[in-house]
Order: C-alpha cells, then structure tokens, then sequence
C-alpha cells in the first residue's frame, strides 16, 4: 500500500453504510478535464486529483503528496526529459508519473542516496468512454471496461445539471428509482397531480450488474412526454453502483437521459443529469426542457432534505411489494456484488423478471 493510502469501506450489508469497491465509478464529463488543467475531487470519502496533460493523459491519483500532504491538484504538469509527464507538488516539488510513483524529489543532492521510486501515492485506473470519465476503486486494474450506453448520439450532451443530495448513495438511489412519489413531490401542471394516479404495470427484467423496466408506452399521465409528439416508447435501466438511464425512440429519433450518482462521502452523494437527443423539440424547446428536468432535480433534492430530518434518528425502514420492489433488488446487487468480489467469483444477477404492480 503506498504511504498515506487508505482503502475504502468494503461494502456493509446494512442499507445506507459502506460503498461498492472494484467497479468503476463516474467521476465527470470529458469536457470538465480541459489539458494542461489538474481538479480536486472527492470520491467515497478520499481526495483525488483529476487532470488532462496537454498531450491528453488523464490522471486520477490521491491527492495529498505524502512528504508534507499539500493537495496535488494545486501543482501542474511537468515535461520530464525522457519525454514523460508527471505533476509536480506546489510544496516542494516531488514528482509523481500516473501510476502514483515518485520519479523526482527536487531537494536531494547527488550523494544522498535515496529510492525515490519506493515512494508512492495512490493512482486510480482512469477511462474515457462516449464523453464520460470513470475512476475505478478497487484492488488491482479493472476487470471490466467501464459502462456503455445505447442512446448517446453525436456532438455535446444537449443538457447537463449538477446537484449535490444530502445523503449516502444509497438514499439517493432508492429517491430517484422510486415509482410512487411522483405525484407526491413533482406536482405541476405539465407534469401529473394527486388526482391522475392510476394502477400501472409495468414489466421488469435482470440487466448487466442491475435491472430495466422493458421497453413500454409512456403512461397516460405523463404528460411531459407530449414534448416529444408521435409515439414514444421508453426503457429504464438501473446499474451499479448508481447509473439510471431512461432511452426514448420516437420514430427514428432518439433520447438518452442519463443520471450518474456519484459518493462524495457518507452524508453528500453527488447527482449529474446528462441529456443527449437528435430530437428536434430541442432545437426549439431546450429552455423549457432544461427548466422542467432542472426543477424535477430540486424537488428531488429538497426530498432528500426533508428525508434527513428522520434519517438521523437512524430508524428501521419498512418497504413494501410492488412499489419498493426496485430498492429491495439495488440493496440486493450490492450484497452480491460484494460477496462476489470477495470471494474471488464471477456476479450472479439476483433480478429475476417479473410484471411490478403500482398505483402513482
């Protein structure tokens, strides 16, 4: 383990504590690393350092330089002479290539015998893949290319919002795939109402590392999908750790809505809401959808806020069949999904495919 490294928490059994390791996590938007530039971010918990060199290497290592524990991310990008990149402590200094390995400590003179390739921070596997960016925690190099998504056309996302949630991921998951409160906290005139409930149903299958509401007709009381006219037909899938995408065709036309649930730490999980369309309503209606997919966040997030006045008291939770059948499958694929890297063996899907039942 390289100095001043620390593992994050294993994942718990108990809803709501722990964070899934060896998987690949979304970390930001291709466009957020600009070349030359260096970030902070936080990820379960730990600082970690993004950056782009000019040449275009992406580098993901723990940000705090082990001699003095100045943030990296505060340093630059150095040229070496043998052609490689490294950044370069603001404190004294030390540089470190991608790999997290100290290739230069400015201070030692030519007698004084030192190791400095012993010295380590710890680097984080880093891919880009279709405009996104992912860090993968774990032991060892990935054992999966990061996630792919069927949707995601040519050219910049139409939308983008950022939100932080006051809440573990786990919260924050089960708020946004929860089915029923919709005409609870999204009340508004283009939306739905108390009043427009009716029994859905709705057909589920297991998908890779998580599950999707198949693809279906829009319900009736959905009426922010009159935006796009014809015959919509949409599919949401759920992926671990916290990748919900919802896929629109309209004809030949099509809509990906991606939101990317990203741990801060314990209590902060924070929400990206990424739209991409070669659907014309956002030649001429962008305003509007972006103000109705930014307030349905809000309302969201102001949920999760409200939640917490009770979270705190650390109560029991009770859910119930079919509304909550969703949360029950997430926390299942967590338990699995650590058992299974613990025990050194491939994931088995504990989704089996079945019609859910609800009233919203």
């Amino acid at each position: 383990m390289a100095e001043g490294e620390t593992r994050p928490a294993r994942a718990e059994a108990r809803f709501g504590q722990g964070f899934l390791t060896d998987i690949w996590y979304f970390a930001a938007l291709s466009s957020d690393l600009k070349p030359g530039k260096l970030a902070r971010h936080e990820l379960l918990g730990e600082p970690v350092m993004l950056g782009r060199s000019k040449g275009g290497q992406l580098f993901a290592l723990r940000d705090i330089c082990p001699h003095r524990a100045a943030p990296l991310s505060a340093g630059r990008f150095h040229q070496e002479s043998s052609g490689a990149t490294t950044v370069e402590c603001p404190y004294h200094g030390w540089r470190f290539g991608a790999d997290g390995a100290c290739v230069a400590i400015p201070s030692l003179v030519e007698d004084q015998a030192m190791d400095v390739g012993r010295i380590r921070v710890r680097g984080y596997p880093i891919a880009e893949s279709q405009g996104l960016v992912f860090v993968w925690v774990g032991s060892g190099e990935p054992s999966e290319p990061p996630p792919l998504f069927e949707g995601i056309v040519g050219g910049r996302p139409k939308l983008v919002d950022r939100m932080d949630f006051g809440a573990h991921i786990d919260h924050a998951v089960v708020g946004l795939m929860d089915p029923a409160h919709g005409p609870f906290v999204h009340q508004q005139w283009w939306w739905r109402s108390k009043t427009s409930q009716h029994e859905k149903a709705k057909r589920f299958e297991p998908r890779e590392q998580g599950f999707a509401m198949v693809r279906h007709e829009p319900s009736k009381n959905s009426r922010a999908y009159a935006i796009l006219g014809g015959e919509p037909l949409t599919e949401i899938t759920f992926r671990l750790p916290g990748l919900r995408w919802e896929h629109v065709t309209v004809g030949k036309r099509q809509m990906l809505s991606l939101t990317c649930l990203t741990p801060v730490n314990d209590k902060t999980t924070r929400i990206t809401q990424i739209v991409w369309s070669d659907h014309p309503a956002f030649l001429f209606l962008k305003p509007l959808i972006a103000w109705g997919a930014r307030a349905f966040l809000r309302q969201d997030g102001a949920m999760v806020d409200l939640q917490d006045q009770g979270l705190r008291y650390d109560p029991a939770l009770l859910w119930i069949d079919d509304a909550d059948r969703q949360a029950k499958w997430y926390l299942a694929l967590k338990r699995e999904w650590a058992a299974s890297r613990k025990e050194g063996r491939a994931f088995t899907n504990p989704v089996e495919a079945v019609t859910l039942r609800w009233r919203s």
